[in-house]
């Protein structure tokens, strides 16, 4: 994929050959990767993400609402029960600085949320609102509730199981509670899942959560500025996250603690402006978002389609149950592993029920679906597979074109919102990768630098090929974690009801104290 050239003294026209040659070469390279990737690993994507029969409902996403449900209900609403607490943790009023680990409570809430927040919740919510209407924003808001409980089983473990080193440093994440946490209650496997995990991780962190990440920042950043070559916004990139992740997670934590807040409010604010200026469209759009999500509104599958659009886009976008997060709640500086579980609790909360809602509360408002004012249903398009919109437009487009409603210059906005969120993913997902990586080939300085290089030079694959193929499978690894995960948090979340019920016992009769300076 060199788009580099070598020319002579010729004249432009001559040298303007190679050119087109080498750019074919490079466009041909990425088809034969993309073939080749397809070939081998399809069938990978295709088990991860296979219907279940006679719907076109994931197995994947009912297994992380089954588990969040479940979870919830062990729990006892621990996502309700415990809200307020996690504001408090947030604001620091229980922690103590001499407690080991890294970063504090709302940094890793941050770090974990750079990692959720993103496409998903601009593009992805489009699409499920594209397809499933109002009505999905519904269960898209009940599978973010329910995947709060997830989050605070697998972050309550992440912190009890990590390792502390004689440095300051820590190392946790499913791949530590697999292993101790299966050892301690006498169970086998745990190694092997931990490995397997691990691998998948890593696969996750190069693809999804990297070359996917530089790919659709250089996309929007082009519609901006117009086309140039992808390799040059990809070595950007790869120098502001080297710059950034060299310092390891104190480094990433006091950027994330500063970027996530900024990208959110400006979204929200955003979208805020939008509902103002339409207020009197807020009731209206609720009503459609409670009666499409009981009786479909004769949009694309009906009630199940909405169903469907809902928690697909909830478990895409909030990755509760994948265990990725508790890779970085498990760096926070405490000796409670209940606290940074009722902390991870609000991610869920944040990015689906706050900033997903307001996307698809936009998009609802905004005029852009296509109603039949006879009947107020929504058009559907030729092919029956989802609503007509206003200019054709689906994803991200969709999302923009409705915020373009109230602002004409919203897309710029938005191109910002997205490369922020593309430029905290990748280093989020660096972490979890590095920590996985570090776990299979041990600790150790230059062993970190080594994947951390590796990592930046995806960045610049990613955002100058279009490796379709590729991303699929890296995708496919983000939710096979979510197979291990899961399956060793039902094993494991005896433990954290004992920790749970202590934590809260001790909080309760006043032995847990406010932190006072």
């Amino acid at each position: 994929m060199n788009k580099f050239i070598t020319t002579g003294l010729g004249a432009a026209a001559a040298s303007a050959l190679p050119a087109i040659a080498s750019a074919q070469e490079a466009a041909g390279l990425d088809q034969r990767i993309n073939d080749i990737f397809a070939g081998s690993t399809g069938w990978f994507v295709n088990l991860i993400f296979m219907s279940l029969p006679g719907t076109n409902f994931p197995w994947i996403v009912l297994w992380l609402v089954v588990a969040a449900s479940v979870f919830t209900i062990y729990f006892g609403f621990i996502q309700i029960k415990a809200f307020g607490h996690a504001i408090s943790l947030v604001k620091g009023d229980y922690s103590d600085p001499d407690d080991a680990g890294e970063v504090s409570h709302f940094q890793a809430l941050t770090t974990a949320l750079s990692g959720t927040v993103g496409l998903g919740n601009i593009a992805g919510v489009a699409v499920a609102v594209g397809i499933g209407g109002p009505g999905a924003t519904f269960w898209m808001i009940l599978a973010g509730l329910l995947g709060m409980a997830s989050k605070f089983t697998e972050c309550t473990l992440g912190v009890k199981y990590r390792n502390e080193y004689p440095d300051g440093t820590v190392s946790g994440g499913p791949m530590y509670y697999m292993t101790k946490g299966f050892k301690e209650r006498g169970l086998p496997m745990g190694g092997f899942l931990a490995v397997v995990f691990s691998i998948f991780t890593i696969g996750g962190a190069l693809g999804g959560g990297n070359m996917f990440q530089a790919n659709q920042a250089h996309a929007q950043i082009s519609g901006i500025v117009g086309d140039f070559p992808g390799w040059i916004t990809g070595i950007i990139f790869a120098v502001l996250v080297f710059a950034v992740i060299v310092g390891g997670i104190k480094s990433i934590a006091q950027v994330t603690e500063k970027v996530v807040p900024f990208m959110g409010i400006l979204y929200v604010l955003a979208a805020l402006v939008i509902l103002i200026v339409e207020y009197d469209k807020i009731g209206w759009a609720f009503g459609q978002i409670f009666e499409g999500a009981f009786s479909g509104l004769g949009v694309a599958g009906g009630l199940v389609g909405a169903l469907i659009q809902g928690f697909k886009r909830a478990a895409f976008s909030n990755e509760a149950g994948v265990g990725s997060a508790a890779i970085a709640h498990s760096a926070v500086r405490t000796k409670e592993p209940v606290t940074e579980g009722v902390v991870s609790l609000l991610e869920p909360f944040i990015d689906t029920v706050v900033i997903c809602t307001m996307t698809a509360l936009v998009i609802t408002i905004s005029g852009v679906l296509v109603m039949d004012p006879a009947t107020g249903q929504f058009i559907l398009n030729e092919a029956g597979t989802s609503i007509m919109t206003v200019d054709g437009s689906s994803g991200v487009q969709l999302t923009s074109a409705a915020f373009a409603t109230g602002f004409s210059w919203f897309p710029y906005v938005l191109a910002i919102a997205v490369i922020l969120f593309a430029f905290s993913t990748m280093i989020s997902w660096s972490y979890y990768g590095l920590k996985a990586w570090t776990y299979l080939v041990g600790e150790g300085k230059t062993k970190e630098i080594v994947f951390k290089v590796i990592f930046c030079f995806f960045i610049i694959v990613g955002a100058a090929a279009n490796l379709g193929a590729v991303i699929d499978f890296s995708d496919a690894m983000i939710f096979a974690m979510a197979v291990v995960n899961i399956t060793a948090l039902y094993f494991l979340m005896p433990i954290v009801k004992r920790e749970m019920k202590s934590y809260f016992s001790r909080l309760e009769s006043g032995e847990l104290k406010k932190f006072v300076d």
